[in-house]
């Protein structure tokens, strides 16, 4: 079977959509299967193109035996909204005079956010003649909402009839939580037209030793390491981080590392430095290669996100690999399906979202706890197997045979 995958995040970026296509695309290839993945230069979040690749009309590269097919955009930074729209807009229209010139697959697989990446997916399977498979990984533009980043209007109320339309004329709709399917269904989705196929983690790569260099490239030997690694985003309330930061900065022995970038970067870091928090440690988007490192340098990890309804409904693909790698979660989000899994695996502690002072004395406990950090880290360790990558990706290529047949 032939799959093209329409999708603005790809490898070498190291955001969430990026991991989960690439590492899907790699099973489906190694299982006999043909892939094309229509996507952009490597540019999120900065905007910038990276190192190695330019935003040329067409570039082909190969990618674990993925045909990756890189088209011109338009390019902007993860912030705002009117050039974030024509960034959106560029690749949407990119993908479909682009992808028209590959040969027919057997069945277009499109992603959001942002769906305008999934319309781009619709029009290519019309112009193709082959089924269109929309895979929902956020509740968009509910979740623009959530963060402010637009208001209900006219404007918002059109995305959400597009929404609809798209899931209307999907032959097959993936989400990767129940509540998302729930809330879908509530909408006059049809429940036999949804499949839930969640996150997971490549649990093989997660194996690895601490990197003494990158320790004490960033001043980490002898601390307590709190960490946040990935975007940061107008969704994840990392202020409140900071928050707890500075009530903890008279304890030599923690550091907390914010690794990564994205809107809120540039005010975060000058918070930092405004305020002289010297147990933080500012470390920007690294490759994708090294994000293993950071994530096996950190004693805890976080998991925030913004006190708003609509985050109950997610289950950030942090959790598993932090399970993945035997690092204790400190989850801060709305409670539902997230903080549930985490109860159930055991390997960490639900927080009040926006919480600093909780946060705080979380990290504090934790610091002087180390029995129950080694249990947090064995029960992670235990349940990563569970949420395979590999058993996620033979759960969607199914569903991907079903509809092409």
């Amino acid at each position: 079977m032939h799959v093209t995958i329409v999708t603005d995040n790809f490898p070498p970026e190291s955001n969430a959509p990026a991991t989960r296509q690439y590492e899907h695309a790699r099973h489906w290839v190694r299982a006999g299967q043909r892939v094309t993945v229509l996507t952009c230069a490597p540019n999120f979040p900065e905007g910038k193109v990276y190192p190695g690749y330019n935003n040329r009309w067409r570039q082909i590269e190969e990618l674990d035996g993925i045909r990756v097919v890189r088209l011109k955009t338009f390019m902007a930074e993860n912030k705002g909204t009117l050039l974030r729209t024509l960034d959106y807009a560029s690749f949407m229209a990119a993908s479909v005079a682009g992808g028209v010139l590959e040969a027919k697959p057997d069945v277009v697989l499109a992603s959001s956010p942002q769906f305008f990446a999934a319309v781009g997916g619709w029009q290519l399977a019309r112009a193709q003649r082959v089924p269109f498979v929309f895979e929902v990984r956020d509740l968009w533009p509910a979740s623009i909402v959530a963060v402010g980043a637009l208001r209900d209007s006219p404007i918002i109320a059109a995305l959400e009839r597009l929404e609809l339309h798209l899931y209307d004329r999907a032959s097959a709709v993936v989400v990767v939580t129940e509540a998302f399917r729930e809330d879908i269904v509530r909408r006059g989705v049809p429940d036999h037209k949804l499949h839930v196929v969640p996150n997971g983690v490549d649990v093989d790569a997660a194996q690895g030793e601490r990197d003494a260099a990158l320790c004490r490239e960033h001043g980490l030997d002898g601390k307590f390491v709190v960490g946040y690694v990935g975007t940061h985003g107008m969704a994840h309330g990392l202020d409140r981080v900071l928050d707890a930061a500075e009530l903890l900065r008279d304890i030599p022995d923690v550091v907390f590392i914010l690794a990564g970038g994205g809107a809120e970067r540039s005010r975060l870091e000058e918070r930092v430095t405004r305020a002289a928090l010297d147990n933080v440690r500012m470390i920007p988007r690294q490759p994708k290669a090294r994000v293993p490192a950071l994530l096996r340098a950190c004693d805890v990890t976080l998991i925030p996100l913004r006190n708003e309804p609509v985050f109950a409904t997610v289950v950030p693909s942090k959790l598993f690999e932090a399970m993945a790698y035997g690092v204790p979660v400190l989850m801060s989000v709305p409670d539902g399906e997230a903080t549930a899994l985490l109860r159930a695996a055991g390997c960490g502690e639900c927080l009040p979202p926006e919480d600093a002072v909780a946060l705080a004395t979380a990290v504090r406990r934790l610091q002087r706890s180390p029995e129950r950090l080694a249990e947090y880290r064995a029960r992670g360790l235990a349940a990563a197997p569970g949420h395979s990558r590999k058993k996620q990706a033979e759960r969607l290529l199914e569903i991907l045979e079903r509809v092409a047949r």
